[in-house]
């Protein structure tokens, strides 16, 4: 069976394709947007598929995995779309007397210096097929092979006055890779399957007389931020993070490498899913007061856009000239209007209602109101609150009070933790106080044994968080 690559992208992954894009750019230019920034020298963190030959040298991977389960209804077709950025070379040359040209490190122009940088193009492969063929198909599935040849193009660059004064050139090379979907039935009285499929770097580059070239030379050739999305036309993916009870040792078996998947439907449906280098949880969505792409997602909206707007005139025309995108964020940090950037401070998503008694107590209404207003009058303090003590108060796990002293197995729970508590699973730590917050919840402070820096964190009471159903006892000596 030859596979067709379908003429439109599916409009089911209109949403996932947004949440898609903030993975794709993750890092892409950052904060102060500028080629010459030091962390801007080291980039394409993220989803990174290397050519074979110099990956099985250096380490770093050229293949990606996603395997989930999914429930299709009657004769569904399954739509898969493969989406990576292409590293393009820019170099910037200087125009000569005699007509020529020769590398140069920068160009001046009025509104921006433009120097050296390594572009992003946004590369798309789809493809359509019937499940029933999916099953059906032997010698291990389908596959759609895919290249993007070399090229390259040149820009000219004129001054304000319309003279050449140099150009831009923009090199390309060829890049190969293969999507590869296989689907196998679940045992059981459910129609249920698992998918799997890989997208692979298949290109042939390697270094030079077999050395051993550096990082910048194989990224030209390689699949950066790599990801994919998976839609049924008819029928559900299921939660590989929560999945019904039937299918939780199916998706336990699930092999998930490079990548994650997670469900990505419009309106919460579970038609959609995504699969992305970044561990998200089901249905990510981009927040509503978000103006626009800033590439730094690590940061606070509010507080890179007010940085931002605060960049010298020279540090703008320096980022202006570093990428297209990079001076959209200027444009944009420069445009914000009052009421968008105020928008940015906060919001609240829900309002729930609270009742019974409150479980941490107030200062005196009694009390002096001058020293209640001083700055540094805690609207709470824990030492003065009778209520609770961190370092004596004991709670309850597995029948055993845990406190300030014992010591507990890390369990993190699956529904509330992020990538960093799950390397933490099985580690053996030390409780070092149990604390209450306004909602009445139950946290324990903890060291983790090992941890070099477990001091530092002790002088600073900077630690990690567990609630007690996180928590298995340990029995001293243990």
């Amino acid at each position: 069976m030859n596979p067709v690559a379908p003429p439109a992208p599916a409009p089911c992954f209109d949403t996932a394709r947004a949440v898609a894009d903030v993975v794709l750019f993750e890092g892409y230019v950052l904060y102060p947007y500028r080629a010459s920034a030091a962390k801007n020298r080291m980039r394409w963190q993220f989803g990174v598929l290397v050519p074979p030959a110099w990956g099985d040298r250096n380490g770093e991977h050229s293949a990606m995995r996603t395997e989930i389960l999914m429930e299709p209804r009657g004769d569904a077709t399954l739509h898969a779309e493969v989406r990576f950025l292409r590293a393009q070379r820019r170099t910037v040359e200087r125009a000569l007397p005699d007509g020529g040209f020769e590398p140069t490190g920068s160009l001046e122009l009025p509104d921006r210096v433009l120097v050296p940088w390594d572009e992003g193009v946004v590369e798309t492969t789809e493809l359509t097929c019937a499940v029933a063929d999916l099953q059906a198909a032997v010698d291990g599935g389908l596959a759609l092979p895919f290249r993007r040849p070399a090229g390259q193009d040149t820009e000219d660059v004129r001054d304000a006055g319309g003279t050449l004064i140099g150009r831009m050139v923009r090199r390309r090379e060829q890049v190969d890779g293969v999507l590869r979907l296989s689907a196998a039935e679940l045992p059981g009285p459910y129609r249920a399957l698992r998918l799997t499929a890989v997208v692979e770097n298949t290109g042939g580059w390697q270094p030079a007389d077999g050395g051993a070239a550096d990082r910048e030379a194989a990224l030209p050739h390689a699949l950066v931020s790599a990801h994919l999305m998976l839609g049924l036309s008819a029928g559900a993916f299921l939660s590989m993070t929560d999945p019904p009870e039937w299918a939780r040792a199916a998706a336990v078996e699930c092999r998930n490498e490079q990548t994650w998947p997670v469900l990505a439907g419009a309106a919460a449906r579970d038609d959609v899913a995504l699969s992305l280098p970044i561990v998200l949880e089901d249905h990510p969505d981009i927040a509503p007061e978000s103006p626009g792409a800033l590439y730094d997602a690590t940061e606070i909206d509010e507080i890179l856009a007010l940085r931002t707007a605060a960049l010298t005139d020279q540090e703008k025309r320096e980022a202006r000239g570093t990428d297209e995108r990079a001076g959209a964020v200027i444009d944009l940090a420069d445009s914000m209007p009052p009421e968008v950037l105020e928008r940015l401070h906060g919001a609240v998503r829900s309002l729930r209602e609270v009742t019974g008694p409150p479980v941490l107590t107030t200062p005196d209404p009694e009390a002096d109101l001058e020293e209640l207003l001083r700055p540094d009058t805690p609207w709470w303090d824990p030492a003065a609150d009778r209520s609770v003590d961190p370092e004596r108060d004991r709670v309850p796990v597995d029948g055993v009070l845990v406190g300030a002293g014992s010591r507990v197995r890390l369990r993190p729970g699956k529904r509330r933790t992020d990538a960093q508590d799950i390397f933490l699973h099985g580690r053996t730590a030390l409780v070092e106080a149990v604390l209450h917050d306004v909602d009445g919840g139950v946290h324990l402070a903890v060291t983790v044994d090992g941890d070099p820096g477990a001091e530092l964190r002790r002088a600073q009471g900077r630690f990690l968080y567990f609630q007690p159903d996180e928590l298995t006892p340990v029995e001293d000596g243990a």
